[in-house]
């Protein structure tokens, strides 16, 4: 037996302003998330995004090609009820951040790991007053309290929906920094991913790619794009209720 699967049954989608922000109606009806929960989202553009995704579903209802209404759902059941507990689960990689574990060897990629990653720690001191420093090799060292009690603060100060963003752009890239920076436009979320990747590219540098390495880190790239973009959709003052 075939499983059942949703098919389009609404005619047009729209954004209606609301007192707590804006939602998404289907032919008059409030769109809900998959916890029955209506579906209340904090800026226009963010609405128009996830009016568009219903709009653009023609038969069945393919929940893949809907990645801003998940995220919205995600932030919604899952992030707003545990906010704390999420934004410490995050602010915790910088006790680990992929930034700060070197290579010993060879010279050439402890040089590009250098290159690579010091401009990034040295902007989250700037920026924030928190030194990260490198180690080498795997063995966890911790970082100084000080400047992970820093740290944590930009994880819990962000609202649901912001930090479920924060928390793909985080842990797909392995490293708070490189969140940080792609919250703060410190580089284009293109290059910020690329530079979470430069072991990967050292290693197929050396051996050749590797087909199914190669199609899960574009999957994850698409993943990671997709947060920055949400982020974005959920910061937009232009546009914020």
């Amino acid at each position: 037996m075939s499983e059942w699967k949703a098919k389009r049954f609404w005619k047009e989608a729209s954004v209606v302003e609301m007192d707590q922000g804006f939602t998404v109606e289907l032919d008059g009806r409030t769109v809900k998330t998959p916890a029955k929960n209506p579906l209340v989202i904090p800026t226009r553009s963010m609405a128009q995004a996830i009016a568009e995704e219903w709009d653009a579903q023609d038969g069945e209802i393919d929940p893949a090609r809907m990645p801003v209404t998940r995220s919205a759902n995600a932030a919604i059941d899952k992030v707003s009820v545990q906010h704390a507990e999420v934004a410490q689960m995050i602010a915790d990689y910088a006790d680990a951040d992929l930034l700060c574990y070197r290579a010993d060897s060879p010279e050439a990629l402890v040089q590009r790991q250098a290159d690579a990653w010091n401009p990034l720690l040295d902007w989250a001191d700037k920026a924030f007053g928190a030194r990260l420093h490198p180690v080498s090799g795997v063995i966890h060292q911790p970082q100084s309290p000080k400047a992970l009690e820093v740290l944590s603060r930009q994880a819990h100060s962000m609202d649901s929906f912001s930090l479920t963003a924060f928390h793909d752009l985080v842990s797909l890239s392995g490293s708070y920094i490189i969140g940080l920076a792609a919250v703060h436009d410190m580089r284009e979320a293109k290059e910020l991913w690329h530079l979470s990747r430069v072991d990967e590219a050292w290693q197929e540098e050396l051996w050749g790619p590797d087909e199914e390495a190669v199609a899960v880190a574009k999957r994850k790239e698409s993943d990671f794009l997709h947060a920055k973009r949400f982020l974005n959709l959920a910061q937009s003052q232009a546009n914020r209720f």
